[in-house]
């Protein structure tokens, strides 16, 4: 009886967890539109996955929860160990994407105190400020409307919304994977020429290349590993 309380427990906590996971997506989606459109003007649909979501703000909203729900903290604390956090898992984010694709969403090679362009200073302090922000205002509110919701509701909700994430997962790889079939075509080295091709190609094959290359001004190629590529493929 206490194992299966346990269970009921973990259970609960998952799909709380999940929810929150995907608040934070989609916020950090929000979070980036509003800002490219002060920045330049005009709606951007920002992020890796079709859907309007950023899992990069999910996974670090949710892992502050976690850490800071269960030890005592001051606002120090929350503030550099938040920093540490996002910049492992943004810098791995921009490792994984550079590995499975070939290419690099953002590159922050221009900004001052950058670790080889995955992350940088000015960014990772945003971070720590939001993390501050969680933990003494926006976990609380989230996590108190969350624990309303009846769990057999929260289930549902949950089920519904990570198959729709797990659809716009294989659809926004699909996509990504078929630039593979541009790389396949090239005939030549591997140059900054061919990268700027590939790009032309891309915007004019695809809406959502198109989408990828306009919200990422500094989206760019892996060009060694496209020349290596090309010569295996030969």
């Amino acid at each position: 009886m206490f194992n299966i309380q346990i269970g009921q427990e973990r259970s609960e906590l998952m799909y709380k967890l999940f929810i929150l996971f995907m608040i934070y997506s989609f916020t950090g989606w929000l979070m980036e539109v509003i800002f490219k459109l002060v920045q330049n003007k005009r709606l951007v649909n920002r992020g890796f996955l079709v859907g309007p979501i950023c899992p990069i703000y999910g996974v670090c909203g949710s892992m502050i929860y976690l850490i800071f729900s269960n030890i005592e903290y001051n606002i120090f604390m929350i503030f550099f160990l938040s920093i540490a956090l996002c910049a492992v898992i943004e810098y791995f984010v921009s490792w994984l994407l550079e590995y499975l694709f070939d290419a690099r969403w953002w590159d922050y090679s221009h900004k001052k105190f950058n670790i080889n362009g995955r992350i940088c200073l000015r960014n990772l302090l945003f971070f720590g400020l939001l993390g501050c922000l969680a933990v003494y205002y926006i976990n609380p509110f989230l996590i108190s409307i969350i624990n309303e919701i009846d769990i057999q509701v929260l289930k549902i909700i949950s089920i519904i919304l990570f198959v729709l994430f797990v659809i716009d997962i294989i659809i926004s790889v699909k996509l990504i994977n078929s630039l593979k079939d541009v790389l396949y075509t090239l005939k030549k080295d591997a140059t900054e020429e061919i990268s700027k091709k590939i790009r032309r190609i891309l915007v004019d094959k695809s809406i959502y290349f198109r989408r990828v290359i306009i919200a990422y001004p500094n989206f760019k190629f892996s060009l060694k590993k496209i020349k290596d590529k090309i010569k295996r493929k030969k």
